[in-house]
């Protein structure tokens, strides 16, 4: 595999470790990606649901929370670290500056279109800082979006893009038949947005890499997404059935023990569609059965407290803690692949082995349509 570039950022292994909430991916996980030369990530998203206080002040608890992550996780690694946002929650500029503050190598922002971060960062600290900013989107045309808006208003551009395709876990740009059963493939998004992108390397004179997320989950899927083009991929539901992965043994044995008949839809209080793996909660969910709330925080932008049919943070952080009798497991389309716990280090020799027989295939197959 190549390295990937970002910037002046040099990733040794072109892995990006998916962001995963709430409480799936922090600083253990994180760190461990970040020793095997990935890029390790610290999902955001509720983190302050670990502090002891947090029903009473929720938003600075999170503020504290991803401080004590980002700390920890450089305490154990030399390596590549980052933060995922969304820019859903409603306390994204505060943890924004958190991130900032603790000088994280890279900041990715899900959830929306961030046209204004620019302005919220202040454009002469864009230019001193050395983090790298790096938006997930689902579409070229949202690419196009975030992209034509910075260079016309604040002339730059994003350092690079993660483009998410339908059959990731979580949260998902797409409409609910669109997840249920995809007539867009993470490669035709991948197709149709480099050409925009390499619009905005020529303008701008640097590498612009984009990065293919959603369903990888092998290293046959890395080969061949990047043989599309792709500089690297993100991958999330992989790592979870690991030892570093920050939930609990229950939430990874719920993946061990899944079959792809479990894997799911539901309709997500934030307002888009997330995949899970079906569960009691989740079926009473489907069946449109009311979950009691009592929101003592509005932490997504959203979200009505008042109409929604449960509490998404409650329901995820129930999950990382075990308690799936009030949670679910959300979960990629390939989580059911899962046969055992191992270590980090283990699953990206498994990932690179993967990669080296698919490229070995590929060459045999050159040389077998050269020379017949």
């Amino acid at each position: 595999m190549n390295e990937l570039r970002i910037g002046d950022l040099s990733v040794k292994l072109p892995i990006v470790q998916g962001g995963m909430g709430v409480g799936v991916s922090l600083s253990g996980l994180a760190s461990a990606v970040a020793n095997e030369g990935g890029v390790g990530i610290i999902s955001a998203v509720g983190i302050g649901m670990n502090e002891p206080h947090y029903r009473k002040n929720f938003k600075e608890s999170n503020k504290i929370a991803l401080r004590k992550e980002i700390r920890k996780a450089r305490s154990k690694t030399n390596g590549i670290i980052g933060v995922n946002l969304m820019l859903a929650i409603t306390d994204f500029e505060n943890l924004l500056k958190v991130a900032l503050e603790e000088k994280v190598d890279v900041v990715i922002i899900g959830a929306g279109l961030p046209i204004k971060v620019p302005e919220m960062i202040g454009l002469s600290y864009l230019d001193k800082t050395k983090t790298k900013f790096i938006p997930k989107v689902s579409s070229a045309r949202a690419a196009k979006i975030i992209f034509q808006q910075w260079s016309e208003k604040y002339d730059r551009v994003p350092d690079a893009v993660i483009v998410e395709g339908p059959l990731a876990g979580g949260h998902l740009g797409f409409k609910m038949k669109e997840v249920i059963e995809p007539t867009i493939s993470l490669s035709s998004i991948i197709e149709e947005i480099i050409p925009i992108i390499k619009i905005y390397e020529l303008k701008f004179g640097k590498e612009i890499p984009v990065i293919a997320g959603g369903g990888i989950y092998t290293g046959q899927d890395v080969y061949d997404i990047m043989a599309l083009g792709a500089k690297g991929v993100k991958m999330g539901t992989r790592f979870v059935t690991t030892y570093e992965c920050d939930v609990s043994e229950k939430f990874k044995q719920v993946y061990l023990s899944s079959a792809s008949r479990d894997i799911t839809t539901i309709q997500s209080p934030v307002g888009l569609p997330g995949r899970v793996i079906s569960n009691e909660f989740v079926k009473q969910i489907q069946a449109g059965n009311q979950k009691p709330v009592n929101c003592p925080w509005k932490c997504l932008k959203t979200c009505d407290y008042k109409k929604v049919q449960f509490c998404i943070a409650d329901a995820l952080f129930n999950a990382a803690k075990g308690n799936f009798s009030g949670g679910f497991a959300f979960a990629g389309t390939n989580a059911y692949r899962a046969e055992e716990i191992i270590t980090v280090k283990e699953t990206i020799e498994q990932i690179k082995e993967e990669f080296f027989q698919e490229e070995i295939h590929a060459e045999a197959d050159k040389v077998f349509r050269c020379c017949g």
